[in-house]
């Protein structure tokens, strides 16, 4: 392929269903001639005689691939992530040229990220990991987009971008933003899968709470869902709720939601989450709790054991079906806000953790639409760090204070029922352990360090003068000044 057949101004190297489907979006697009590429020309082939429409560039080998595009070259690659992203990647190294530029698209786990952008820079070529968000449906209509890397990547990168990203119907604004550099993209798009876990859980545990308090059947809890999209629980993860409650199974005539075997799947970005908030000391305890959740559901072997051990002695009623049902949804809401609050805490340590400068208020409207967590209530969000770009607290902010006014006393019944009626509801639970834990004037700490101070010596500090101290327990038990062993 000669130089002057150079048209295509980007490339999708992996077509998998989500590789096929943004090459279609990108394709789509005004402006955008699209080069595709898979280790296996088949499916090169199969995409370009389903989609002639789309004017894809055709290519057989990388060579061919990088000749097809012009420069500054810029190519997204849509593989697994792990040992295939960095085959790939070595492969494009070598066609590629000083000031091209590789995008990983993938859900790769950003301390890789930030190790490939450092070896890839090297050579001059410039690498984005970028999180993209919205499913098969939103590669192909419009995803929420997440890229990391260098300025001068995103002067390129920017437009092709935001010609592909879901817009915002709040103000028309492509869900789309450059995050920071080197692994900022894939630590946001980690952190959103994060909150995704938790959203989800808090879905599942109120859906549960209803079915057992009040008997409904999934077909009138579908009702009730909807009906909560109308107001200020709006989002996807709502709507689509409603949806899945709804289906009727084909072959047995039962709900669908009766039949589906009770043990959650998970790719392992909650993980990643939760155990990237320990090391950063950040609490995200919704978002733990909810891939605890899914955890403990895929070991049938334990819970078939544990059948066995004993519950509440009186069997679980609600007398007042809808005051229970207002009382869930208040709480969910509540719950929510916590999952939400905990997940930018964790992006703003990041940020200092990773010398990344991230803008809260934008990630917060990129996430309006296109995502799996787009919700209204992110506008909210984005008001609130933009009223204050540093604040310490997102529930601090007037407009979530009032609503946890308005829904605290609920969310502790909830609880309290849950608890009673032996229902697990990990995540409502947590999150307002952590709510109070947070408000609270002093917490027991204190003891930790007294405990620690004994077995440890790992001293402490007092509320009434500067220092650090250790008290000489298996001594005369006197206090002396010491060195900062926290």
């Amino acid at each position: 392929m000669t130089e002057s057949l150079a048209h295509a101004n980007i490339g999708v190297v992996g077509l998998a269903v989500m590789g096929s489907n943004l090459a279609r979006n990108l394709a789509s697009r005004e402006g955008n001639t699209v080069a595709v590429f898979n280790r296996s020309y088949e499916k090169t082939a199969d995409l370009i005689a389903e989609h002639p429409e789309a004017g894809f560039v055709p290519a057989q080998t990388y060579e061919e691939f990088a000749a097809s595009l012009q420069k500054p070259r810029t190519a997204i690659i849509m593989v697994k992530a792990g040992a295939a992203t960095d085959a790939v990647i070595n492969a494009l190294v070598e066609v590629f040229e000083p000031g091209d530029i590789i995008v990983d698209g993938g859900n790769a786990y950003f301390p890789d990220t930030i190790r490939r952008e450092k070896a890839v820079r090297e050579t001059g070529i410039n690498f984005v990991g970028a999180g993209i968000s919205g499913g098969e449906e939103g590669a192909l209509h419009g995803p929420s987009i997440m890229p990391g890397g260098s300025d001068e990547s995103w002067i390129t990168l920017g437009p092709i971008l935001r010609s592909i990203a879901a817009i915002a119907p709040e103000d028309g604004e492509p869900c789309v933003t450059h995050v920071g550099h080197d692994g900022a993209g894939h630590f946001v798009k980690m952190v959103h899968n994060g909150i995704e876990y938790a959203d989800m859980q808090l879905i599942a545990e109120a859906y549960d709470l209803i079915r057992r308090g009040t008997g409904k059947s999934p077909a009138e809890i579908a009702d009730i869902f909807a009906e909560w999209n109308t107001g200020e629980l709006e989002s996807y993860l709502i709507e689509i709720t409603a949806e899945v409650l709804r289906q009727i199974d084909a072959s047995t005539g039962k709900p669908l939601v009766d039949v589906i075997l009770d043990q959650a799947g998970a790719k392992g970005t909650g993980a990643w989450t939760v155990q990237t908030a320990l090391s950063l000391g950040v609490p995200v305890s919704g978002i733990a709790e909810a891939t605890f959740a899914r955890s403990l559901s895929s070991h049938p072997e334990q819970r078939d054991v544990a059948q066995t051990l004993p519950g509440p002695d009186e069997e679980f009623t609600v007398t007042d079906g809808d005051g229970f049902i207002e009382d869930v949804r208040r709480a969910l809401y509540a719950s929510k806000i916590v999952a939400y609050s905990q997940g930018f805490d964790e992006i703003r340590a990041g940020a200092a953790e990773y010398n990344w400068n991230i803008d809260l208020a934008a990630i917060a409207k990129i996430w309006r639409a296109g995502c799996i967590i787009r919700a209204q209530f992110l506008n909210r969000i984005a008001d609130a760090y933009v009223e204050n770009a540093e604040l310490p607290v997102l529930m601090t902010a007037p407009y979530f204070v009032d609503a946890l006014t308005r829904g605290q006393s609920a969310w502790r019944r909830v609880v309290a029922t849950a608890a009673a009626a032996g229902i697990p509801a990990p995540a409502f639970s947590s999150s307002l352990a952590y709510y109070d834990g947070i408000r609270a004037d002093r917490l027991p700490a204190s003891l930790i360090q007294g405990q620690r101070d004994f077995f440890g010596a790992h001293t402490y500090k007092r509320i009434d003068r500067p220092g650090t101290f250790h008290t000489l327990w298996s001594g005369d038990r006197t206090e002396v000044e010491a060195e900062d062993t926290h």
